[in-house]
């Protein structure tokens, strides 16, 4: 009995309510009245009261125009999935064994599959094989990467390739946490932004005016590990792979893909910029370039006035400094503004400043001429203009950050051209899209989810599947 009474007298004061909201309506229309009380009725008129079925957020109003717009026809993956058999036949064919010819594909497969953990365990479950056959085939199997890559390059260089192409070297750490991975060790680990314990990788991209692709690799060997015999055989480290520093192989991949692939640019971070001997090694080879050096980096300027001469003596040149010193000296009206590029949250807009300096090599000596270009970016800008390979790449004040690079102003074939602000900017983020290669290597294609501890080759498959969206399905 107090239940049905209790029910009559929410009734009642219901009606009530919607009495008084007809009498007020009219006169207060604007006025919007919600409440929290989902489970009570609808008024009898149609309108809501308390927030019920009937008020419905934006974005439930717009849920059936969505889901149309997300309705995809199974014809348009027809296509697709035949532009992707005719992109794995050459890398099959460049296979010596049969099962090594069907492993890439199931490889390749699970890669590009939906899986969150593109692992060898479960790549093996999605294309129903046996795990070990997965592991033995990334793992220990006998089958040459380097004919892979031959095809790979190959088809960049013919899709992408452009004569005013740049050619970007970066390294890209992977955490670990044991120690019996092959090459770990506690060093800078860009992905972290700190020293911690990883297994780095240098990798050689290629970026043109629409797409960029990753193209070669080399596991960076620390010196301690190629020297311990043990460590180097369970590891199944070949023989003819020994230490090298990062600057010699990135020398070495483009030594064997720089003829290949045309380019008119080479760029890296200030890990690779900051050894003068790179720097020399690229004037010698004719290639020009521009490389992130540190903060810290000791310049002279050409282009500032001279100290007033004394009357005895040598005349006076300008002082050595560090490019910060040089640049905290700069006028405002030094700044050039210029838009780079289209980013997510709006266009990517920079302040440059380009000089010709002399720089300083080993011990002290005087070096060769470059020019040496300054970015700023707001602090209140997170996006990153190029990679940063260490604590000093870049520095600060209260409203900026400064990157710094160098670029030749002669090489080996002669007196080059003074580039345009425009084209170094265009060189300088080249150093992005390959960071965004990496970006979507390790998120779509399984990059950092593998499960081997020895020398491996699917990095080569997985800068295969990295390649597609551009080289093989448009």
């Amino acid at each position: 009995m107090k239940i049905k009474e209790t029910t009559k007298h929410i009734e009642y004061y219901s009606m009530i309510l919607n009495l008084l909201y007809l009498l007020f309506s009219l006169r207060f229309h604007h006025i919007t009245h919600c409440y929290y009380n989902r489970f009570q009725r609808i008024p009898y008129f149609g309108r809501s009261i308390r927030g019920g079925e009937k008020m419905t957020p934006a974005w439930a109003q717009r849920r059936e125009a969505l889901l149309s717009d997300c309705s995809v026809s199974p014809d348009v993956f027809t296509s697709m999935v035949e532009r992707l058999d005719n992109f794995v036949v050459p890398y099959q064919r460049a296979l010596e064994t049969e099962a090594s010819q069907r492993n890439v594909h199931r490889y390749l497969q699970g890669l590009l599959s939906h899986l969150p953990r593109k692992n060898a365990e479960d790549i093996a479950a999605w294309v129903d094989v046996e795990r070990q056959v997965i592991q033995d085939f990334i793992g220990t199997a006998p089958w040459d990467y380097r004919p892979l890559l031959q095809v790979l390059v190959g088809q960049v260089a013919d899709r992408l390739g452009e004569p005013d192409g740049i050619i970007a070297f970066d390294p890209s750490s992977f955490p670990k946490r044991g120690t019996h991975s092959v090459g770990v060790k506690r060093q800078w680990c860009g992905h972290r932004g700190k020293v911690d314990n990883c297994q780095v990788g240098v990798f050689m991209g290629y970026v043109c005016e629409h797409d960029h692709a990753l193209l070669d690799f080399r596991l960076s060997l620390p010196e301690d590990w190629a020297r311990d015999e043990q460590r180097r055989q369970e590891c199944h480290v070949p023989l003819e792979i020994r230490y090298q520093t990062r600057q010699e192989q990135c020398l070495e991949m483009l030594d064997a893909w720089g003829a290949q692939v045309p380019h008119g640019w080479v760029t890296g971070d200030d890990e690779l910029g900051r050894h003068t001997r790179f720097r020399h090694e690229l004037r010698e080879r004719g290639a020009r370039y521009v490389l992130g050096v540190p903060c810290n980096t000791t310049i002279r300027d050409f282009e500032a006035p001279l100290p007033a001469y004394a009357g005895r003596g040598r005349p006076p040149k300008a002082p050595w400094q560090s490019v910060t010193q040089w640049r905290q000296g700069l006028d405002a009206e030094a700044w050039t503004h210029l838009t780079v590029r289209d980013g997510e949250k709006g266009p990517v807009e920079i302040e440059m400043v380009r000089r010709r300096v002399q720089t300083q090599i080993e011990r002290k000596r005087t070096g060769p001429e470059e020019w040496l270009v300054v970015t700023r970016q707001p602090l209140s800008d997170d996006r990153t203009l190029g990679p940063r390979a260490s604590r000093d790449a870049t520095d600060q004040d209260a409203r900026y950050r400064y990157h710094y690079s160098l670029s030749p102003t002669c090489v080996s074939e002669g007196e080059l051209e003074e580039p345009s602000l425009a084209e170094l900017a265009r060189v300088i983020k080249a150093g992005v899209c390959i960071e965004a290669s990496f970006k979507r290597g390790k998120s779509e294609v399984g990059m950092d989810a593998y499960q081997v501890r020895t020398v491996r080759r699917e990095s080569t498959i997985e800068e295969c599947g990295n390649t597609i969206g551009y080289t093989g399905i448009r």
